[in-house]
């Protein structure tokens, strides 16, 4: 990661709980190049624990193509895995992946000079493990504050998916259909296979996906058309 610095003839090291400034914790962040994934959560740093394949690595890497199928044929979206958000003066989260609707096309967010997201993305997952508590707690807490419009988490140990949606200011949990699919709200033909997912059937989770797309044809389109449009 790259962030400013400021001169210091020692700059402390990163610790879980410490009590930061959004300034402070991107400068002692960018002094520990090994640290991979540190958040600053209600102005208290949470250090990331040892990733494990099954328990993480996979399920994100699943879900990742979810979300690159969909980007796939909706030219112009912002997707990321693993980027700096800075939702606020005292939160600073790296979420799992993320989707954007870019700025000129009347997304919530932006990237600022210095290649971070700035604000709410549209929708944000999180795989949740070792991380379950914080993920469904304080920063589900954060993402409903700043407004992020879509939270889904992957409660890898529970085998489960849920998908919160943002309505007058409150997270509401999602019903999955019949099927156990969810449908996004924000994105038009976004669509999450939950029972394909979890039995890593990624056929399955791309041919919801395009089944979706074709059943919201005009309206996905029109989204297509909004995101193409000159900045």
């Amino acid at each position: 990661m790259a962030f400013l610095m400021t001169t210091s003839p020692r700059i402390p090291e990163l610790c879980s709980g410490d009590v930061l400034t959004r300034e402070e914790f991107e400068r002692r962040y960018e002094a520990m190049p090994h640290v991979k994934k540190a958040e600053l959560i209600e102005g208290v740093v949470a250090m990331g624990s040892p990733v494990r394949l099954q328990h993480h690595g996979a399920p994100e890497s699943a879900l990742s193509f979810w979300l690159g199928s969909y980007g796939a044929v909706t030219p112009g979206l912002i997707a990321a895995s693993n980027t700096t958000v800075r939702l606020a003066l005292d939160n600073e989260f790296q979420p799992d992946l993320l989707l954007c609707v870019p700025e000129h096309a009347g997304g919530q967010a932006r990237i600022d000079a210095d290649d971070f997201v700035a604000g709410a993305p549209e929708l944000v997952v999180e795989v949740a493990a070792s991380s379950v508590s914080r993920d469904l707690h304080q920063k589900l807490a954060v993402y409903r504050r700043n407004g992020v419009r879509e939270y889904v988490v992957h409660r890898v140990d529970d085998a489960a998916v849920d998908w919160f949606v943002l309505v007058h200011g409150t997270y509401e949990r999602q019903v999955a259909d019949a099927l156990g699919r969810y449908h996004s709200r924000v994105f038009p033909g976004l669509c999450l296979d939950v029972p394909a997912l979890l039995r890593a059937d990624l056929a399955a989770v791309r041919a919801a996906v395009d089944r979706a797309i074709a059943a919201a044809a005009a309206e996905h389109a029109a989204f297509v058309a909004r995101l193409q449009r000159p900045a």
